[in-house]
This record gives structure tokens, C-alpha cells and sequence, in this order.
């Protein structure tokens, strides 16, 4: 998959565009739900799929926008807005669809919905692949461990910005804490200005993702799963 990641200068369509082109074979089946179809689709391809939970004290997401930062080829992805039910008929819709990997499923949010997506993927362990929270803590006190040898094989990856980390820095150990006692996979981005994680975090979310999907890890992951 490594091949399909964009040289940067390929323009993104919007998904809210391809769903309102009838031209498009993909059209007729969204239903108004924001999705986001890789350039270069291939039908025969199980793409990764990239959930991206909507924050309820914010805006929606640009998935065109922020998926031009990404990707504009590695991945499928849905926007769901609220919590586990939405997440589940995003997936359903789409996995009815598009080619999915069923073992590549990742929740991503920002700020409240980078909590959430946390809290979903822990209660939920065995339906995702992995966790991306750009500005989310940890939501520690919500015994989120308790299914600890399911939960710990679960690659977790949280973005902040310095000031965040300075401003909470008990919270900060604390998390950190928890996953080295737990055993847990958490790999953490610091980053100097908040615009930072709009644009610089995530270049670094798709490297992420691909080392995850393509690395090693991943080998071990899928025989301990199969």
C-alpha cells in the first residue's frame, strides 16, 4: 500500500461533490453521509477504512480537506457524527459498498471526539484496528482497561500540542503511566503551535497508519487474531 500515498500534488474531490455527480458509478448510495473515496479506487482492493468521529462541541469535518492531508490514496473514509451508533452505521453503509479490510477499521477524532474515539475503540476492542486522537486526552477515570489483553493489542496514537501537554501535564503522566503499567501501545506527537495539528500531524497520522498496516507489528497482530 505504501505506493498509493500521494506525491502532494494530486487534487483532492470533495466526497460531498462525487455523492451529488450522478456521473459518478459511486453516486447513488451515501445518502448525504460524508465519505471519502481514494483516487484511483480499486474495487478488488480491501482498503483500510478511516472512521472520523465528529466533535459534538465543534464543527463537522472537512474530510475532503483533512484527507488531503493524509491521503489521497491509501484510504477510504466516513464521517460519523455521535457516538457508537453512528460509528456503526457509518461502517455498515460503507462497508456495504467499498472494498473495506475488515481488521483495518480506525476511529480518528479531534479534541472531544479524540476522546471518544478512544473510549468506543476500549469498549469495543476486537471491532477496531486502531486509535488516532488529535488533541483528545484519555478519558483515565472510566476503567477503560478493564478487557486489558484485548485493549492492549490496539496501536493508539495521540497528537497535542506543547502547550496541551504543559497545561495538563498530570494528566499527560498520568495516561502515559497507565499504558507502560498496562502494556498498552501508545505513541504520542508533540507538536509547537495548534495549527500544527491540522496540517504537520496529519502527514505524520498517514506515516503512522502505514507503519502500522505494512510494519511488522501488524504481521504478529494478524496471527495472534487468526
Amino acid at each position: 500500500m505504501s505506493s498509493r500515498q500521494s506525491n502532494g500534488t494530486d487534487r483532492v474531490r470533495s466526497p460531498r461533490v462525487a455523492a451529488d455527480d450522478r456521473r459518478h458509478p459511486l453516486a447513488d448510495w451515501t445518502g448525504g453521509l460524508p465519505v471519502f473515496i481514494p483516487q484511483g479506487y480499486e474495487a478488488g482492493y480491501d482498503y483500510p477504512l478511516l472512521v472520523w468521529l465528529s466533535d459534538p462541541l465543534g464543527s463537522s469535518v472537512d474530510l475532503g480537506r483533512c484527507m488531503a492531508r493524509v491521503s489521497l490514496r491509501n484510504f477510504v473514509a466516513v464521517e460519523a457524527a455521535g457516538g457508537a451508533t453512528a460509528v456503526w452505521q457509518a461502517v455498515d453503509r460503507v462497508t456495504d459498498r467499498l472494498s473495506i479490510h475488515p481488521r483495518r477499521i480506525w476511529l480518528v477524532g479531534q479534541d472531544a471526539a479524540g476522546t471518544e474515539a478512544f473510549r468506543i475503540a476500549c469498549q469495543h476492542p476486537e471491532s477496531f484496528a486502531g486509535v488516532v486522537s488529535l488533541g483528545g486526552g484519555f478519558p483515565l477515570d472510566e476503567s477503560l482497561f478493564a478487557r486489558i489483553d484485548v485493549v492492549r493489542q490496539i496501536p493508539m496514537l495521540y497528537c497535542c500540542t506543547a502547550a496541551d501537554a504543559a497545561g495538563a501535564a498530570n494528566q499527560t503522566d498520568r495516561m502515559l503511566r497507565l499504558f507502560h503499567a498496562a502494556g498498552a501501545t501508545l505513541a504520542m506527537r508533540i507538536y509547537p503551535r495548534r495549527r500544527d495539528l491540522a496540517a504537520t500531524a496529519l502527514a505524520d497520522v498517514n506515516r503512522w497508519l502505514m507503519d502500522e498496516i505494512c510494519g511488522p507489528a501488524s504481521v504478529t497482530r494478524a496471527a495472534i487474531a487468526g
